[in-house]
């Protein structure tokens, strides 16, 4: 009998070292993955930013800016162009901090603290965005429409004819949500699906530490 308990302690020791044993790789395979994960958020980012750079460098707006002749208006939009391309860069600092932070820490809890702090800013980088485009779009819209030269046959139509002052804001509006909802599936897609493998990681990282 004092074998046979012997032989049970035993049993019980490695079945212990052996769950021990599988928590450390469940960890280190979950931890890999996240790193990749926010890893692709960040090149996703530069990738994002560079791509609108070179595109704005192809967009010829000059011959429009100068038919509106409101240099207080074209500093303005300037202005607002640098800063967004500020909010961006801080946004890729960001995402470049949360990767080495989950890249480096060994702890869990901590692995789980940057992986809901990464969703977080993702979060918001998506709503800055949205939220930029919808700003951009009215801007342009109005801009285009008060100042723009050409559009003075338009402008003096539409103000005597409410209805179909109603009509062209009602088309403007539907193509503001259209936009916006083109780029917030094209986020969905992209940051979205990123976004619920590290929640998957996060919900695993739980079971592990609880």
């Amino acid at each position: 009998m004092k074998e046979l308990d012997l032989l049970k302690k035993d049993w019980k020791k490695n079945s212990d070292s052996f769950e021990q044993i599988s928590e450390k790789e469940i960890y280190k395979m979950i931890h890999k993955k996240s790193s990749s994960i926010v890893k692709w958020i960040l090149i996703i980012s530069i990738l994002e930013i560079s791509f609108w750079t070179f595109s704005n460098l192809f967009i010829n707006t000059d011959d429009v800016l100068r038919k509106i002749n409101h240099p207080e208006i074209v500093v303005t939009l300037e202005y607002l162009t640098y800063l967004n391309y500020l909010v961006g860069l801080v946004f890729v600092f960001i995402f470049y901090k949360n990767y080495t932070t989950i890249s480096t820490t060994v702890a869990t809890k901590s692995l789980m603290s940057a992986i809901l702090r990464t969703r977080k800013t993702v979060q918001y980088y998506v709503w800055y965005n949205l939220a930029m485009i919808v700003v951009t779009s009215i801007l342009s819209f109005f801009i285009a429409f008060v100042y723009n030269p050409d559009m003075a046959f338009l402008r003096e139509k539409l103000a005597v004819n409410g209805k179909a002052m109603f009509t062209t804001i009602g088309i403007l509006t539907l193509v503001i949500l259209g936009f916006f909802g083109l780029f917030w599936c094209f986020y969905r897609l992209l940051y979205g699906t990123l976004l619920r493998r590290l929640y998957v990681n996060y919900k695993e990282l739980k079971k592990i530490n609880f």
